[in-house]
């Protein structure tokens, strides 16, 4: 379909809620969506694409067609989606990857001697299965513990098989094992054992505790103390499961507390699970590119695809922020394991200090995981890409005017190497030919004096950046632009917009046309410091030149006028010619009688 065959399509449908699947060419599903309102949320993707962020256009660019699933609530959307995401993995949604570990323990219940083991995927098999856990070493360490509480087999035998083959091993002796390889062993307790290992696995602790509690004291009263002491050590041991169960499994907890970071090469999502308020184990998963969706889009897409499927879950979940569906996923994970679970975005107090715990644990993730050189280069191609360059910048030149008034017009030159400030080939430039402050003009004779250097083969200006950043708008853009076409050459020229709290804001092109950086925060603060850094340079070469003007002037051969009268007149007139050219009365506003009566007379000598 064509673009505006799309955008037809999209206008054609209904204000309700449902899924949309967009396609390639190939009939592959490359993203999966959800929409309140399915006629207005398409809608947006076949409009004014200079609104879109880069991940969107690349997406859209690659749609070929799309369907659409009408369903009656949101809540049935946001489900469906999960489903369709889990399904066909499209490349455009950010995905948790199945690969990484959340593993099941698989319990092989139709054998007659059942057996643990750990599996990534729930199959049909008639086994059962518990989880998904944390990872994998921690998952079998479940395992271990719950065979060494219960004292079940850790060898390598095989039963029935092995029944009465050889002789118990070593940890038969050593009391760890209830030697069920022995032929005159009670196999019957094996699958009441078993039994019991299920009923840990299910968290049925406090009822597993009670009948063992019942059978130790009925022991005791029957005076057999050994069998006592067995049951009293199993029950130790079972508790310290339980801990340990919580830790791993984290969907046991009391509350989950999810943490995102999006670095420059990569990004992080973490999960710290809490019980009894002590935390208690941690889960993440680096994201291999930064995302391009805003932090709220990605927060509710990675929590609900880590949620998905649990079939046990924390009471309460911390959130870094709130997004769009919050509501929606607290219901549909209440509804998953039957009992309340709340979605909290805390905004004071203890739980946001655990908020920001799991951000930084986050934050430090991507910065172990990513050198500097991979940060460099995914942060150039970001925004090489944003700004629509055929390849990432690898030299880029800042532009600065500054100026006191109608005096010390100046302007700064610095340049940056993949990000990186090159201080020895920074630049000053003394602006010359204007009467009075001018932006635009200041900004044009700089471009244009710079270039003509490059020009003439001057090794000072011999190299061609890859893009000009001009501190200012629209007007300073077109202002190089000009000077640069006078020259006959071509460079992409980009505004560095400010706020009203003179803090970047965007960057802007000539045609007005403003490119946003909030939703990568590594390009905007990359921004921010160039721009802060041109304006520094720029103002520290003014205030020299004022200050060594200020030191030495003809000032200095007036009797009466000092040091402290002589920066006075300087600061308001300005410069010399300015106070040669004051009447009696206008130096007067400034400095004493007789000092103003020396001045005016020393330059009306004649």
């Amino acid at each position: 379909m064509t673009f505006e065959e799309l955008r037809d399509k999209a206008h054609a449908l209904p204000l309700k809620p449902g899924v949309y699947i967009m396609q390639n060419a190939a009939s592959e599903v490359i993203y999966v969506g959800k929409a309140k309102a399915l006629k207005n949320r398409v809608s947006q993707y076949f409009q004014d694409q200079s609104r879109h962020n880069e991940k969107t256009r690349a997406m859209v660019s690659q749609i070929h067609h799309f369907d659409v699933i009408v369903v009656a609530t949101e809540f049935e959307a946001l489900v469906l989606e999960c489903a369709l995401i889990k399904r066909h993995q499209p490349r455009y949604n950010i995905l948790l990857k199945d690969s990484k570990g959340y593993p099941y323990i698989r319990l092989s219940v139709q054998e007659e001697y059942p057996q643990f083991s750990l599996t990534s995927k729930v199959a049909r098999d008639g086994a059962r299965y518990f989880g998904p856990y944390g990872t994998r070493g921690a998952s079998q360490g479940i395992i271990d513990a719950l065979l060494s509480a219960l004292r079940l087999p850790t060898c390598k035998r095989k039963f029935p098989r092995d029944i009465g083959k050889e002789r118990p091993c070593l940890n038969f002796h050593m009391g760890t094992c209830d030697g069920y390889c022995r032929a005159d062993m009670d196999q019957s307790q094996y699958r009441a054992n078993m039994d019991k290992a299920v009923q840990l696995l299910e968290g049925k602790l406090d009822q597993v505790v009670a009948e063992w509690t019942g059978e130790m004291e009925q022991a005791a009263e029957d005076l057999r103390f050994e069998k006592a002491a067995q049951y009293r050590d199993r029950i130790r041991a079972v508790q310290l499961l339980a801990k340990r169960q919580k830790a791993v499994v984290g969907s046991l907890a009391d509350t989950d507390v999810v943490g995102y970071h999006r670095g420059e090469a990569k990004s992080c999502f973490v999960v710290l699970h809490y019980v009894d308020g002590e935390l208690a184990a941690k889960d993440w998963q680096l994201l291999p590119l930064p995302m391009e969706e805003d932090e709220g889009e990605s927060v509710a897409t990675l929590t609900a695809q880590y949620y998905q499927g649990r079939q046990a879950l924390p009471r309460q979940i911390l959130l870094p922020l709130d997004f769009d569906g919050q509501v929606e996923l607290a219901r549909m994970l209440t509804q998953a394991v039957g009992r309340k679970v709340e979605l909290l975005t805390p905004q004071r107090g203890a739980k946001t200090e655990l908020v920001a715990m799991a951000n930084q644990n986050a934050a430090e993730e991507v910065q172990r995981a990513t050198s500097a050189q991979e940060r460099t280069s995914k942060l150039m191609e970001a925004l090489g890409r944003l700004l629509g360059l055929p390849k990432p910048p690898h030299r880029m030149e800042a532009f600065d005017i500054s100026n006191s008034g109608n005096a010390d017009i100046v302007a700064s030159m610095t340049v940056h190497v993949d990000g990186r400030p090159l201080k020895r080939d920074y630049r000053h430039f003394t602006l010359k030919g204007l009467e009075h402050a001018d932006d635009y003009a200041s900004m044009e004779q700089v471009i244009s004096r710079r270039f003509r250097r490059y020009l003439d083969g001057d090794e000072k200006f011999g190299e061609m950046p890859d893009v000009l950043l001009m501190d200012g708008g629209v007007g300073q853009v077109r202002a190089a632009a000009s000077a640069l076409k006078e020259l006959g050459l071509s460079v992409p020229i980009f505004g560095m917009v400010k706020d009203d709290r003179h803090r970047t804001r965007t960057l802007v092109d000539g045609e007005g046309q403003e490119i946003g950086l909030q939703q990568n925060q590594a390009l905007f603060a990359l921004v921010g410091r160039i721009q802060e850094e041109t304006h520094r340079f720029a103002i520290e070469f003014m205030r020299s030149r004022q200050g060594k003007r200020m030191k030495g002037s003809v000032l200095d051969e007036i009797a009466g006028v000092g040091p402290t009268r002589k920066t006075a007149l300087l600061r308001h007139f300005k410069s010399i010619k300015a106070i040669r050219g004051a009447s009696v009365e206008q130096l007067r506003e400034v400095v004493p009688q007789n000092a103003a009566q020396a001045v005016y007379d020393y330059f009306h000598k004649e």
